[in-house]
């Protein structure tokens, strides 16, 4: 199997731990997630990607589970070839939060972040409602109906 995201070269991994220091989830500008992730030692992508598949196979209902690893699978294949450090801390820090979540079961009734849908670009906002149509899809076969909502 092909890794998800290149390996960096030394002289990218050398600029990127000058560029953004010891800790490097610290970086991002959202104050919440900046606090939760102050301690967060980031994973490589492979390991990070069967941490977020194992946690969906363990977490997720079968319906869910199915629609989260098509996901995700697909958001890392699209950031196999992202250059930019920044982004690609970013991209890492922001799925390993997720995965946190998944495993602790605290995203059960939880609303997103303003701050972080108002940063969202047109492309990101369309991606989030075809989410959420393909979830209510899922709805309507499954327990509570059409109008069905917690």
């Amino acid at each position: 199997m092909p890794p998800l995201l290149p390996k960096p070269s030394h002289a990218q991994a050398r600029r990127l731990a000058s560029t953004l220091g010891p800790n490097t989830a610290t970086t991002t500008t959202n104050p919440l997630t900046a606090r939760r992730a102050a301690g967060l030692n980031l994973l490589p992508p492979i390991p990070l990607y069967r941490r977020l598949l194992r946690a969906h196979r363990k977490h997720l209902p079968a319906e869910m589970r199915v629609l989260g690893d098509e996901y995700v699978r697909h958001e890392f294949r699209a950031h196999r070839g992202v250059e930019n450090p920044v982004h690609l801390v970013g991209f890492l820090t922001e799925w390993q939060l997720y995965a946190q979540n998944i495993e602790g079961e605290a995203w059960k009734g939880e609303r997103l972040d303003e701050g972080k849908v108002a940063k969202m670009s047109d492309e990101q906002l369309g991606q989030l409602y075809e989410l959420m149509k393909a979830i209510q899809r899922g709805d309507v076969g499954g327990e509570g109906g059409e109008g069905a909502s917690s």
